[in-house]
């Protein structure tokens, strides 16, 4: 007659030992091995006890083809020529009001579907007494969350102020900082001839409690496959013993 198994149920088997036994040693030692090397690890990430983090992404940057100009003239004090791609700012300038050439172009080098980097070129028309001395330039650029730091729409010159905007900029919790470390001014220019800008500007680019517990949850898989062999093939001497589901506990004999 053939038997079919109908029914089963786990059976726990359990080690009894000293507690000044080899085998109390043998766990005392797992534990330590267990639980101090991964926060070791951690440690020496030097991420235990976070103060500061970072991180690198590229953005998706585009450029909002808003500008705003101010030239400083000389040699006479006081002298300058503005321009902006806001109405209302164009409005309060005046005499001073003088409209460049600009042309942009953006491109993706590799092809990834972000822009890489701005080509900008802004010619300003001169006349052949007007020098420029210094130049205020504002760009305006959009990440994939974008909130624009000048009011284009606002008929008060305040809102314009450089001073005010960078200000307003420096507060927002996300700030982008420009760094060309190796600026070039060509001097001397033809009488009529335009004040030139000319820039590329490259787009951005490409704790440990987790730490411990991730490296923790490796070191338990592997020291409890340890204890098990070492209690399961006797390598520590212990009695075994078989504990029931009712708790009954029945001592197993070595042979």
């Amino acid at each position: 007659m053939a038997l079919y198994e109908l029914f089963s149920h786990p059976v726990e088997r359990g080690y009894r030992a000293g507690l000044c036994s080899k085998a109390a040693l043998f766990l005392l030692l797992a534990a330590a091995l267990t639980y101090i090397p991964p926060l070791l690890v951690a440690f020496r990430s030097h991420g235990f006890w976070l103060k500061r983090s970072s991180y690198e992404e590229q953005p998706t940057v585009r450029f909002q083809h808003q500008v705003l100009l101010v030239a400083l003239l000389g040699p006479e004090p006081g002298g300058f020529l503005a321009w902006s791609t806001f109405p209302a700012f164009n409005r309060l300038q005046g005499d001073h009001l003088r409209v460049p050439l600009i042309s942009t172009r953006e491109e993706d080098r590799n092809q990834d579907g972000k822009m890489d980097m701005l080509h900008f070129k802004l010619e300003l028309p001169l006349q052949s007494t007007e020098h420029v001395l210094g130049v205020q330039l504002i760009l305006t650029f959009s990440y994939q969350l974008h909130v624009s730091v000048i009011n284009g729409t606002s008929p008060f010159a305040s809102d314009y102020d450089l001073t005010r905007i960078v200000a307003a900029y420096q507060e927002r919790n996300v700030t982008t900082v420009l760094i060309d470390p190796h600026p070039i001014w060509l001097v001397g220019r033809a009488a009529e001839a335009p004040f030139v800008i000319h820039a590329v500007i490259r787009y951005p680019m490409e704790f440990a409690w987790i730490q411990y517990v991730s490296i923790l949850l490796i070191f338990l898989w592997v020291f409890e496959r340890i204890k098990r062999f070492v209690f399961q093939n006797q390598v520590v001497t212990t009695i075994p013993v078989m504990v029931m589901p009712q708790g009954e506990v029945y001592k197993e004999h070595l042979s």
